[in-house]
């Protein structure tokens, strides 16, 4: 019994370029335009900031969160309150109340 066996050599083609090389994030953030990169180009972003700071006002979001600073700061006194202690307190308060 004789079994005849073909060696096959596959020859890789020669005009075929090299692979480009990986990209990286950086490569790729220069290629590809971030959302915000996008919204701050078409002014898109300050639009949006504007549309916020009108709705927070008009829900009275941000005059509540004025009554809770001056509450705050008379109940510690004017000269033992900092921007950081109002931050602490305050900042649960605003992101728990609800904006209807």
């Amino acid at each position: 019994m004789s079994h005849s066996h073909k060696l096959v050599i596959k020859r890789s083609s020669m005009s075929r370029p090299p692979p480009p090389p990986p990209t990286t994030n950086k490569d790729q953030q220069h290629q590809n335009p971030s959302l915000q990169e996008i919204n701050i180009k078409s002014g898109e972003k300050e639009r949006l900031k504007e549309l916020l700071r009108e709705r927070l006002l008009e829900c009275g979001w941000i005059d509540e969160m004025k009554t809770l600073c001056r509450a705050f700061t008379r109940k510690k006194g004017r000269n033992n309150v900092t921007v950081d202690d109002l931050v602490h307190v305050i900042s649960p308060k605003g992101r728990g109340m609800s904006i209807q």
